[in-house]
């Protein structure tokens, strides 16, 4: 007569560096400077990610940039803010439905979620002028094809995610998160990765380190 013994995983603590971080990660984007709590952290994020269509278009238009570039990256990062609204519309992420500070909201905006749209400003501004390691039309298919294999990425682990968890909770093994521990985080940085290889940042830095090629502007 065999036995089947069922072991429950015991989860490891945090060390106490990340635990301190997390501490003050929390305080600047949800507590900061106390007070009311007139918005949802989701509506922090939603409001960057639809800004950003709107604020590519108008940065095309205030620096004359009219190129294939540009409007190929306006294509590529705005689609990809409205795609993120679907999401939220459709399965929200719990962890951010909670009420912060005002304080807070601008802390996250000012300090992180703007910063998402440098890559698109140093392309448009001419700032950065990319000097792809392809012909344009092969290089604009690489990160358009990279951006959209992404977000589906992104999507699925979402969507995956969301519907287990209202099952059961635990630590999800199965689906996309077979293969990797957080493949919504690997789809979003692969996304912006595309990005920045879009705007010629990326793609220098890949240049100069698989050859030692000068490819700056």
């Amino acid at each position: 007569m065999s036995t089947t013994v069922i072991s429950t995983p015991i989860l490891a603590k945090a060390p106490a560096w990340a635990q301190t971080m997390r501490r003050w990660t929390d305080y600047f984007v949800k507590d900061f400077g106390g007070g009311p709590r007139p918005w949802k952290f989701a509506w922090v994020i939603n409001c960057q990610k639809t800004g950003t269509f709107p604020i590519f278009a108008f940065l095309i238009a205030w620096y004359h940039n009219t190129t294939t570039a540009a409007w190929i990256y306006l294509a590529m990062h705005g689609s990809y803010g409205l795609v993120w609204i679907i999401k939220d519309v459709a399965f929200p992420d719990r962890s951010w439905q909670a009420r912060i500070t005002i304080g807070g909201g601008i802390n996250a905006f000012v300090s992180v979620l703007g910063w998402y749209w440098v890559f698109g400003w140093l392309l448009i501004s001419s700032r950065s002028t990319p000097n792809y390691p392809l012909p344009a039309y092969a290089w604009f298919c690489l990160c358009l094809t990279l951006c959209i294999l992404c977000v589906a990425i992104m999507i699925a682990a979402e969507a995956q995610k969301y519907f287990t968890l209202r099952l059961e909770s635990g630590l999800i093994t199965d689906g996309v998160f077979r293969y990797v521990r957080h493949p919504n985080y690997l789809g979003e940085m692969m996304i912006y990765g595309s990005f920045a290889l879009m705007s010629g940042i990326g793609c220098r830095s890949l240049c100069w380190l698989g050859s030692g090629a000068d490819y700056s502007p």
